[in-house]
């Protein structure tokens, strides 16, 4: 009678070491399954990860300048003295720089956070199915759209007043000043993706 209740504890034990089944984790551990059984370590990782960079840049400058000096006249005196017309002028300068960087939101993407399969698996019984398996799915995309204008628009006009010198018994001298335009425009633009 005693030796019966052995034999049927241990079918007990044998039976349940026959129904480990399948383990689905991205870690894990299996040891000490019975014969026959079945044992998986899986992990399974996607990266769905969509990145849109839109840079619109614009740039308008618009300069008009204008420099005129006015007439220098002497006329219809008995002795014309001088007369001089003063220097007109007009300076301008722009200077724009731009960056533009989007590097810093290129690592969000690609599967730079992959979960691989970490696991073990010992002290299986005969005839066991043992497996380790790692998937990994990529459906990531990076899409820039850089769009830059640049408009600069220059008018500028010079010009001098007439001198003259007329009608005198005795003429002097006039001078018209000098009129001049200065425009100097730097644009710098820097786009890193």
């Amino acid at each position: 009678m005693k030796k019966q209740l052995y034999r049927a504890a241990a079918a007990t034990v044998l039976g349940l070491s026959l129904t480990t089944g399948i383990v689905a984790a991205d870690t894990g551990n299996i040891t000490n399954t019975g014969p026959g059984s079945s044992n998986n370590v899986t992990a399974n990782s996607t990266d769905n990860s969509h990145l849109s960079n839109d840079n619109d840049v614009r740039l308008t400058n618009s300069n008009g300048q204008g420099a005129s000096t006015g007439s220098a006249n002497v006329s219809g005196n008995t002795t014309g003295g001088a007369a001089m017309s003063g220097a007109a002028a007009n300076s301008n300068s722009v200077s724009a720089s731009l960056t533009v960087s989007n590097s810093g939101s290129a690592g969000g993407s690609g599967g730079a956070m992959w979960s691989a399969a970490s696991g073990s698996i010992n002290t299986t019984g005969p005839g066991s199915s043992n497996n380790v398996t790692s998937n990994q799915t990529d459906n990531s995309s990076v899409r820039n759209d850089n769009d830059l204008t640049v408009t600069n628009t220059n008018s500028q006009s010079a010009s001098s007043g007439s001198a003259n010198v007329s009608g005198n018994t005795t003429g002097g001298s006039a001078t018209s000043g000098s009129a001049s335009n200065t425009s100097s425009s730097s644009f710098v633009f820097s786009v890193s993706n």
